[in-house]
């Protein structure tokens, strides 16, 4: 199957059916077509053919599904790219994946023109080309259909080439059939585009003849106003938007009954916040779904059942089926003992590679089978040779009622060559001793924070991410604390 061709199976039987809403405007699935076959046509004469890789900066919209879709078409895959990026920025990824025609949303077109050498098509060159002047499909099984960034946090973002053959296993994963005789099911796209929770999202919502409501850029009102617009009927979000959305003062008068469904993560989601969450919706079926870009998507979930038992909230779930996931030693590669915590190591056919991912995750199995996060390996702290994730010391401060949220990190130390540091949301006047006092009665000595500021919110990634970056920047002009008297 040729991932471009993923609405095939809507055309032929709901053709009329929405596809799409964006603000104002709605495409059916006639209508997304003949904007696939126009976005074709352009890029064919443009120069575009197998093999080739179209740089796509753009917010969630038809353009840019119509791109993905057309370029896998061609045999070329779209290099969607980040578009909050600078335009030295993208020229680093044009460079890096050798991208030689963009394609650009209004606001975009000069930023990835200074980025680029080559052409740069806009919704202008793209709506005035010929569709039935568009190439025979060509690209399939081992080829690229798309190429995603990963996020990036700790360097130059890494660009991920995801073949057809994934794609399609991947649909026929979450695949069923389209019955014209069913009420449309509607889901949004809470995440951006240009994540694998928004392209992923995508590719699944209009593989079933699903409405897809595009939210191009996220905030907690938008959400809430078009969820009840459109009975929306599920959503992908990350945490930071999960909490947002909780605490947005008009969470309680919006009528949220059409939500079914609600999955949510990218990042490692407060206890607290998903049990707000749970008792606030009860009658939405919450997963928490764990993967990463190179497993296209989840590669473990801690389902809807798990939620409504109710004792597992700070796991990520158990493997999903045809997943192996080992637990090694980061440096050794052997497997730790029972219990132990390591690096998780995947194997499944959805992975980008046929070898063992390593997938940078640290973290520990329990007797049943469930899997615990403690942070990624970039982010370990390492204190005199201690080391350790941030969210064991992230969950141990949650757990004061003052504190509403909560950031930890390594600290640059020349004695130590890290110190812990924490930036924290408080709720209430508390002091960094009466927190750093929490800490001690429930941490080991060395992992108790030596440093310590308030923000009125952490900083995030355009991904909803913990900018830890900027919490290390941060901290790092904070005086230290003194420890409690033993």
């Amino acid at each position: 199957m040729n991932a471009g061709h993923a609405t095939d199976g809507a055309l032929a039987v709901v053709p009329e059916w929405t596809a799409l809403v964006v603000w104002e405007r709605s495409w059916t699935y006639r209508e997304l077509e003949e904007l696939t076959r126009r976005t074709g046509a352009a890029l064919a004469a443009a120069g575009v053919g197998p093999g080739d890789r179209v740089a796509l900066v753009n917010l969630g919209s038809a353009l840019s599904i119509a791109t993905i879709f057309a370029c896998a078409r061609l045999g070329a895959a779209s290099a969607q790219m980040n578009a909050y990026l600078t335009p030295g920025e993208l020229a680093q990824l044009v460079q890096l994946v050798g991208a030689t025609v963009g394609v650009a949303g209004a606001p975009y077109l000069e930023g990835l023109a200074v980025a680029m050498s080559g052409p740069v098509l806009g919704a202008v060159e793209i709506e005035s080309a010929d569709p039935d002047a568009v190439p025979t499909t060509t690209g399939d099984a081992d080829d690229t259909a798309l190429v995603l960034f990963t996020s990036g946090t700790t360097g130059l973002p890494k660009p991920v080439a995801i073949s057809h053959r994934v794609v399609a296993d991947r649909l026929a994963y979450y695949g069923k059939p389209i019955d014209p005789d069913a009420p449309q099911v509607v889901d949004m796209m809470s995440a951006p585009i240009f994540h694998i929770g928004g392209t992923l999202g995508l590719f699944v919502s209009l593989y079933q003849g699903k409405k897809l409501v595009v939210l191009p850029k996220f905030d907690a009102g938008t959400w809430l106003d078009q969820v009840e617009r459109h009975r929306v009927t599920q959503t992908f979000v990350v945490p930071t938007m999960l909490r947002r959305v909780l605490d947005h003062p008009r969470f309680a008068s919006t009528d949220l009954g059409s939500l079914r469904s609600l999955n949510y993560g990218a990042a490692a989601a407060p206890v607290d916040v998903v049990r707000r969450a749970v008792d606030a919706l009860p009658d939405v079926d919450f997963t928490n779904t764990f993967g990463q870009t190179e497993t296209l998507g989840a590669y473990a979930a801690l389902g809807p059942d798990d939620h409504r038992r109710g004792d597992r909230f700070g796991s990520v779930g158990r493997p999903l089926t045809g997943v192996e996931v080992r637990i090694v030693d980061p440096g050794t590669g052997e497997p730790v003992l029972e219990g132990g915590t390591g690096e998780f190591w995947v194997r499944a056919v959805q992975n980008t590679t046929s070898e063992w991912l390593h997938t940078g995750d640290t973290g520990w199995r329990d007797a049943e089978g469930y899997l615990f996060l403690s942070g990624r390996i970039s982010d370990t702290i390492n204190r005199g040779g201690e080391k350790f994730g941030p969210v064991e010391v992230e969950d141990v401060l949650r757990t004061h009622p003052l504190v509403a949220d909560v950031g930890v990190v390594g600290v640059a130390d020349p004695e130590l060559g890290e110190r812990v540091g924490a930036v924290v949301v408080a709720s209430g006047p508390v002091t960094p001793s009466e927190l750093v006092a929490h800490c001690s009665r429930h941490l080991s000595t060395y992992k108790v924070p030596e440093f310590l500021a308030f923000a009125d919110e952490l900083p995030v990634s355009v991904l909803g991410k913990l900018d830890r970056t900027e919490l290390r920047a941060r901290l790092s002009a904070s005086p230290p604390i003194p420890r409690p008297t033993p």
